[in-house]
């Protein structure tokens, strides 16, 4: 990662955090019998969480990506539109496989579904409008990242399943993933433990799936994630007395 995309990436951090506290100072809340059993201290740190959560959100995460993706020689585009050209055919075995999945009839397998959708080559055809959360585009090779928060519920990842399942349709050279930045449940992949999206994506083993230090290193190299906890650490260094200071 250059020290240009390290210092940008810290601003929004700081940006973040000074969001955060300007709005904590200014709704404070008297908590007397939350403050008698739990100290004023982790009452106040509990409401500056809350608020930074708010400020770090989807839009902030997209703009990282978006750095690193770019600091890693990607052209890139936020929110980007796609036009996709697809059999009806399959629209209807999209729509099937989501219905099969959302039932718990089947069980998800990326592989065997694009496989699916492959089968069809002929009848009529369908345009159909892909928004994409990130896409960037190295060599001549296009990939399309949906990013959702950690613990996506079902709608949310459903929706993203079609849109991915439309793109690789549309042309299966495409590379698509569904990106979740970090990971709740431990350091590995294999200790994902929100069970929602499991029902539409196999969270531990679909190759469409991207979770925490694999995310970010798809979008750098396999040192990107390290680095990217070690500028979070070094802004937290600088902002960390004046979050103490809310007590």
């Amino acid at each position: 990662m250059t020290e240009e995309t390290r210092n940008k990436i810290e601003t929004i951090l700081e940006s973040c955090v000074s969001r955060a506290l300007e709005r904590t100072a200014n709704n404070k809340t008297h908590r007397p019998f939350h403050e008698s059993l739990l100290t004023k201290e982790l009452v106040n740190a509990s409401s500056f969480e809350r608020s930074f959560s708010t400020s770090f959100g989807q839009g902030r995460i997209e703009e990282i990506s978006q750095l690193i993706a770019i600091d890693s020689g990607h052209e890139s585009k936020r929110q980007k539109e796609t036009r996709v050209n697809v059999f009806k055919g399959v629209i209807d075995e999209i729509e099937r496989i989501c219905s099969s999945l959302r039932s718990g009839e089947k069980a998800p397998n990326w592989n065997q579904e694009i496989n699916k959708l492959q089968a069809y080559q002929k009848g009529d055809t369908e345009i159909r409008r892909v928004i994409t959360d990130l896409w960037i585009k190295k060599d001549g090779i296009e990939t399309f990242i949906s990013i959702k928060t950690v613990k996506p519920n079902l709608d949310q990842t459903e929706i993203a399943k079609k849109d991915l399942l439309l793109l690789k349709a549309h042309d299966p050279d495409y590379q698509t993933y569904f990106g979740l930045f970090y990971n709740p449940g431990g350091p590995e992949r294999k200790d994902y433990n929100w069970t929602i999206p499991s029902k539409i994506f196999n969270m531990k083993n679909d190759s469409v799936v991207l979770i925490g230090k694999d995310y970010w290193n798809r979008l750098g190299d396999s040192n990107t994630y390290k680095e990217l906890l070690e500028v979070f650490a070094a802004v937290g260094q600088r902002t960390r007395k004046e979050i103490l200071r809310l007590g």
